[in-house]
């Protein structure tokens, strides 16, 4: 554009508006000012003697219209007072603006003002809870326009949490409530010496206990994460070596599950390839977490692949790549499109163990240190879990 500006800001397009506002409400009176007077010099040209007609229009003719035979004749025949005459053409002007300006003034108020007028509504109606309701843009454009979808996408994001919150705090209860009736039940029992408190009862009522303390850590490591106050002590880590440890330390309980191992590491004499930046524990964590969670629902392929490689984007950035993968089922199709939700789990089927966490743990924990994790198929129809980490 000629004058550098952007047509589609607000404040371009009402000071637009504004401005041919104000120009037609000048034109209008011009135009009111210039008919009163032609009416005015039409009666006082009709009121003249024939001969002084003739005169006076061959000085228009001749431009003299200020002559002093002009005025003399002006000063001679003019009836009526041509200052009073000008107020009168003023006043009638005026007259036939004002509305004008002030229907113009009302239309571009409410231009403006009604996307403004939705979205108060709409947040009147969210503040009691009612999360269906959007705003309506109507024929707004540019910056104003894009307000209400900018308003209409929180909403969307809003009614989201608020049914994640409520997903949560229902599964949080269902798995608070199931250990904690097994434990009061069998303690009553216990008590009214229904059954022995032998080693065996002990254990069991342990494992329970073991398992709400699971629960309660998961859930506050997430609540940790959410509030951006997670403990991370960060520093240079070889993943290689943390990988081939961890699954040092898990190799009793892959041979339990039947599962071979296929490590792919990089040599030992490629020292610091897959350096990163982390916190020990908390990857040695996310490898309990995605292993354990391969042992539980993909025992039946009798697989597991881990393979560490250093990859390099289109900008030249190295990124160490972790991917873990089994040869089991694979994801149900229910929970494809939300892998790392809280609690998921297909629906119909109960969960054993674990705290349905697991995996958003693993999420958490990777983006806390900077890093990426998505869940796709495996090469062997199962899934592979890719944990990308910029190197070190």
């Amino acid at each position: 554009m000629a004058l550098g500006l952007n047509i589609n800001r607000i404040w371009v397009r009402f000071g637009l508006w504004i401005t041919a506002t104000v120009l037609s409400t000048i034109a209008l009176l011009a135009v009111g000012v210039l008919v009163f007077s032609e009416i005015q010099y039409r009666d006082f040209y009709n009121s003249l003697p024939p001969a002084v007609q003739t005169e006076l229009d061959e000085l228009h003719a001749n431009a003299l219209d200020d002559s002093p035979r002009a005025m003399e004749i002006y000063g001679k025949y003019w009836s009526g007072d041509l200052l009073f005459g000008e107020k009168w053409s003023l006043l009638i002007g005026l007259l036939v603006c004002l509305p004008f300006g002030l229907a113009v003034g009302f239309w571009v108020s409410r231009l403006v003002t009604r996307p403004l007028a939705s979205m108060v509504e709409v947040a009147k109606r969210v503040e009691q809870g009612d999360f269906s309701a959007r705003a309506v843009p109507g024929k707004a454009h540019g910056e104003m326009a894009e307000m209400v979808d900018a308003f209409n996408r929180m909403i969307d994001a809003l009614e989201t949490l608020e049914a994640e919150r409520r997903a949560t705090a229902a599964s949080i209860s269902h798995e608070l409530r199931t250990p904690l009736t097994v434990l009061q039940a069998r303690l009553h029992a216990i008590c009214d010496g229904v059954i022995a408190a032998d080693d065996t009862e002990l254990h069991a009522l342990l494992s329970q206990v073991e398992h709400l303390g699971r629960l309660v850590g998961d859930l506050h490591t997430l609540s940790m994460a959410d509030a951006g106050q997670l403990s991370l002590r960060k520093q240079r880590l070889d993943l290689a070596e943390l990988v081939a440890d961890t699954l040092d330390q898990l190799q009793p309980q892959l041979h339990q599950h039947g599962m071979h191992l296929e490590l792919s590491l990089p040599a030992p004499t490629e020292v610091g390839l897959a350096d990163i930046r982390a916190d020990t524990d908390r990857m040695r964590q996310i490898l309990s977490n995605l292993i354990s969670n391969a042992m539980r629902h993909a025992a039946s392929g009798h697989w597991l692949g881990v393979r560490l490689t250093l990859e390099t984007d289109a900008q030249g950035q190295a990124t160490v790549v972790l991917r873990i993968s089994d040869a089991g089922p694979g994801l149900p199709s229910e929970l494809r499109a939300h892998p790392f939700q809280r609690f998921a789990q297909a629906p119909g089927k109960r969960r054993r163990e674990g705290s349905g966490l697991g995996l958003s743990i693993v999420k958490a924990l990777t983006v806390s240190q900077g890093g990426t994790v998505e869940a796709d198929d495996s090469e062997r129809g199962g899934t592979c879990f890719t944990l990308r980490f910029p190197q070190a």
